[in-house]
């Protein structure tokens, strides 16, 4: 059994394969303050949960954008599972050509997901990771990696025009019955769905512009289902987009 670990700005997301099948996929909110031996409980109860023992994983693996929580969650894992984690960073397998002008500095979660849309997906793929921030990522035919995007996230955004305005209510991320709203709570969650929808598409366009032909659209993420629903158009939603290219990731690695 193989635990993979995504650290994110917002989650932590957690999840075990038994060879290709994944067992459970959890989110722990981020916490920057918590502990090796924090986190090494919330793991063992997840594992709990689902009857599994620390015993049975063979493996792991880590990716983080949280620099100050990668050696946390590594600490956590080598102390529950007894070996230490494989870290996405510079240096790893990855089967895609970078064309960056600083791969290193790529984020790990990008260059993660990007591994799981060109072994899962037919090429040329984007891929569209909505949380905290939007980013958009593409892969070509020949397998490189060719460049990003990166919007502020819905809920950050939504977050962040409240906390600026007096009269602006913090609201549930749902799509309105119009798009013209009659209320402030329609207006600002037709701004927040059918903005970012119309976003979505814009971008899509612009990206097959440049690709110069069309590609698969795919969306991760905990707020892609309740935006990409709204778009025109034809996008996949993958929620296990990540954890699968940490699997990968782990299979190219473990096996060289």
């Amino acid at each position: 059994m193989i635990l993979t670990v995504d650290i994110g700005n917002t989650n932590i997301v957690i999840g075990c394969f038994e060879k290709k099948e994944l067992l459970f996929l959890e989110r722990l909110s981020t916490h920057r303050l918590r502990t090796a031996a924090d986190y090494m409980v919330r793991i063992h109860q997840l594992l709990s949960i689902y009857q599994l023992t620390p015993e049975q994983i063979e493996g792991s693996i880590l990716s983080s954008v949280v620099p100050p929580l990668t050696d946390t969650l590594s600490d956590a894992v080598h102390r529950l599972t007894g070996s230490a984690p494989l870290i996405v960073g510079p240096g790893i397998r990855t089967g895609l050509n970078i064309l960056m002008d600083h791969p290193a500095q790529v984020g790990s979660d990008l260059i993660v997901a990007a591994v799981a849309g060109m072994l899962d997906y037919s090429l040329p793929v984007i891929i569209i990771d909505m949380g905290t921030a939007t980013t958009f990522s593409a892969v070509d035919q020949k397998k490189n990696y060719l460049g990003t995007i990166i919007l502020p996230g819905v809920r950050t955004s939504m977050d962040s025009l409240s906390s600026a305005t007096s009269q602006l209510p913090r609201i549930a991320l749902e799509a309105p019955g119009r798009v013209l709203g009659k209320n402030t709570t329609e207006s600002m969650q037709s701004g927040a769905i059918f903005g970012n929808a119309a976003c979505i598409d814009g971008m899509i366009d612009r990206i097959e512009e440049e690709l110069g032909q069309s590609a698969t659209i795919v969306a991760t993420g905990g707020l892609a289902p309740a935006v990409t629903r709204y778009c025109r158009r034809d996008i996949i939603t993958d929620d296990d987009l990540v954890l699968k290219g940490l699997l990968y990731l782990y299979d190219m690695n473990h096996a060289s």
